[in-house]
């Protein structure tokens, strides 16, 4: 809220834990209406997909388009840290086969 708020403005504490409330209760709202959904496709696990269909469902469609792109952007990075961590992976056992190596020239089999 203060990044929205001028700087010298104040916010009380009591305003604090009422958009806290306000915030939890929406969160509730659309994973209520995603969880329905899932329910009915006779699914366990909600997704990303599953909140950006709620909110575009429960006419919140302003949220959807850059919710999705968040989403494809996340989706992206994830999937470019799987594949470090495979090359990254691949790498140690590479250095660790290098490195027996030479403890067998060095100290025998």
């Amino acid at each position: 809220m203060k990044h929205i708020l001028p700087q010298n403005a104040k916010i009380s504490k009591e305003g604090k834990e009422t958009m806290q409330e306000c915030v939890s209760e929406f969160i509730s709202f659309v994973t209520g209406e995603a969880s329905e959904k899932c329910h009915k496709e006779k699914r366990k696990t909600l997704n990303g997909d599953d909140v950006c269909w709620a909110l575009g469902n429960l006419g919140f469609d302003d949220y959807v388009e850059p919710l999705k792109r968040y989403l494809h952007r996340y989706r992206e990075l994830e999937g470019e840290k799987a594949n470090q961590n495979k090359v990254d992976i691949g790498n140690k056992n590479e250095e660790r086969e290098k490195n027996e190596f030479l403890l067998r020239r060095l100290y025998g089999p």
